[in-house]
């Protein structure tokens, strides 16, 4: 069992101080928008958007290693969780981009009228 010499109250403020540290650079970034980053662009899409991507899903690694205890196993394990997590996320991403610019253009060109 890995860290069995840490406390579980210490390991857990630990867990919640790291979200919270996250959780508090996407709301700091949400609210001011920095322009240096907001107007840059990269793949398409907001270099802002893209850190946001980043950090949400280093929290929900982070999630998974702490809470799932992850940490403790064996690297094989933990590429048979975490690998096709990532492919699909990734892939997912790729679609939702690649769609919604497709829809994007069609009512940006086209005579058919923003309805929704």
């Amino acid at each position: 069992m890995a860290h069995a010499h840490e406390s579980n109250a210490g390991r857990i403020w630990k867990v919640f101080a790291i979200l919270s540290v996250v959780t508090i650079i996407e709301v700091f970034l949400g609210i001011y928008k920095p322009d240096a980053i907001h107007r840059q662009y990269f793949l398409g899409m907001s270099l802002l958007n893209w850190i946001f991507y980043g950090l949400t899903v280093f929290k929900a690694y982070y999630i998974v290693w702490a809470f799932m205890h992850l940490e403790g196993e064996k690297s094989s394990l933990k590429w048979s969780i975490v690998l096709p997590i990532v492919f699909l996320v990734l892939y997912l991403l790729f679609i939702l981009l690649t769609e919604g610019h497709y829809i994007y253009g069609v009512f940006k060109d086209s005579t058919i009228k923003w309805n929704f």
